[in-house]
């Protein structure tokens, strides 16, 4: 990735020629088909260029470089995260349901937290959500950088945990296994290693519903952060 100088969003747009049918919401959308299916290694431009039946000029005309495609992946992704009114819902109500809003985003959209952190957030769809979420956190009274900390944890938290699952599910289906199967084979190999509160952690892990523990775990570690911010609360 090159050094951020300059962006799409701030880049002035070109006008595309008179008999340009290519749009850049196809782009965008067929990319982010490709990256839904094959991942960030299935994605190039040739590539993208050769599934839109456009040629390459074409295409550069619309998203000048990879990076600028990827700054309009991260933002369309954004676009569908739901973060509700705090007024329609409650904030503790509400950051539950953008919590798992952004778990679900994160599972239709596997690559996400893969690129998120390589490149800033400043698509309009980013800022709104940044602007609702702060609306979120603001209802229960936290101002400033309180703000920007609290919503700052939710998200980082979903990203971390919906990341490993996902990181887990790649790995299976990379070894042409199942989540169960995986899990199996390294309980194997833990338990040649492991010390025993080790051995028995694997064991509960691989004897229970690896589906519903991801879940599980999901919704533990989130209760934990809205009781946290429950009490530092000032609503």
């Amino acid at each position: 990735m090159a050094l951020v100088t300059e962006s799409i969003w701030t880049r002035k747009p070109k006008a595309a020629p008179a008999r340009e049918t290519l749009t850049r919401e196809q782009i965008v959308r067929t990319a982010m088909e490709t990256l839904d299916a094959d991942g960030l290694a299935g994605l190039s431009m040739r590539k993208l260029a050769a599934k839109l039946d456009a040629g390459a000029t074409s295409l550069y005309w619309h998203v000048p470089t990879k990076d600028d495609l990827i700054d309009l992946l991260i933002d369309e992704a954004w676009g569908e995260i739901d973060v509700p009114d705090p007024g329609l819902a409650g904030w503790r109500s509400g950051v539950l349901l953008f919590a798992h809003s952004l778990r679900a985003g994160i599972m239709r959209h596997p690559w996400l937290p893969e690129v998120m952190y390589t490149r800033p957030s400043m698509g309009p769809q980013a800022m709104a959500m940044g602007s609702r979420g702060l609306a979120l956190i603001g209802a229960a009274g936290f101002t400033g950088r309180d703000a920007d900390f609290a919503l700052g944890t939710v998200m980082s938290y979903v990203l971390g945990s919906a990341g490993g699952e996902v990181a887990t599910r790649q790995m299976a289906r990379k070894a042409g296994q199942f989540v169960e199967q995986l899990a199996g084979a390294v309980f194997e190999q833990t338990n040649q290693i492991a010390d025993d509160t080790m051995r028995e952690s694997a064991r509960r892990r691989v004897e229970g519903d690896i589906e519903g523990m991801f879940y599980d775990s999901f919704t533990y570690g989130l209760e934990v952060i809205l009781e946290g911010l429950s009490r530092n609360a000032t609503e």
